[in-house]
């Protein structure tokens, strides 16, 4: 008669080489796709196995760490230049890069009515503060200088600005009422359909350079199956559902 214990036997031997293939990835992500990626994070888990650890920052901070030998597998960039630096410069899995997402620049109050359906606020220069993310170091921030360049209001709103060391403080200074308004990422305010608080300006995106969002794998995750994992999952159509509802295009 076959034990108890030796027909355990198969079943924690398939247990163990189901498990043995599950990893996790270390992935860098840019402010703005805080949610979005925390809300695929967890069908990713499910889906795969494998686990997704995520730091989120500023992509140009990013750059530096990951130049300085931080152990990021996967970076999800907030423009496109940036992961092209590092692929450029050999620190990338060559041909893993790819757009994820198109992001969308919003001037935003968490004040209900505060901000016009047109922006014009912002030509009636009648608040104290502009909160912006840094423009050297988060594309979003370089976005919201190229809206005021085009709107001909860099010089009578350059005392007004207040500056975030990423999009996640510039909302933050917003939402604390630190700044009566600011320039952030739609998908901050954004959830299926709608601005989910106060009031907000969509910025037309004929205003600023396009915010492609390129993600790649870096050197350090050459050799990762979970990695290449990710990056698989995100082209595919569950994370492409969540994106878009955070208001991205892809």
């Amino acid at each position: 008669m076959m034990t108890r214990v030796s027909r355990l036997a198969p079943l924690l031997a398939a247990f163990a080489l189901g498990t043995a293939h599950a990893d996790e990835v270390q992935v860098a992500v840019a402010a703005n796709f805080t949610a979005p990626i925390q809300a695929i994070a967890a069908d990713f888990e499910k889906d795969t196995g494998h686990k997704l650890v995520a730091a989120y920052g500023a992509t140009g901070q990013f750059y530096t760490q990951i130049k300085n030998g931080a152990p990021f597998e996967v970076f999800l960039s907030a423009d496109d230049t940036t992961p092209q630096r590092l692929e450029s410069e050999g620190a990338t899995v060559k041909g893993s890069r790819f757009t994820y997402a198109v992001g969308t620049l919003a001037l935003w109050s968490a004040k209900e009515g505060y901000v016009d359906a047109k922006g014009d606020v912002l030509k009636k220069n009648q608040f104290k503060h502009l909160s912006i993310a840094n423009p050297k170091t988060a594309p979003y921030g370089l976005a919201a200088t190229q809206v005021l360049a085009r709107e001909g209001l860099s010089d009578k709103v350059k005392d007004k600005l207040v500056e975030g060391q990423n999009i996640t403080q510039a909302y933050q200074f917003v939402s604390t009422g630190n700044a009566e308004l600011g320039f952030v990422a739609l998908s901050q305010i954004y959830k299926d359909g709608k601005v989910t608080g106060g009031s907000a300006w969509i910025v037309p995106a004929s205003l600023h350079d396009p915010i492609k969002q390129d993600a790649v794998i870096l050197n350090k995750g050459q050799d990762s199956a979970a990695a290449k994992a990710l990056v698989d999952y995100l082209k595919g159509p569950k994370a492409a559902a969540v994106i878009k509802s955070y208001g991205y295009e892809l």
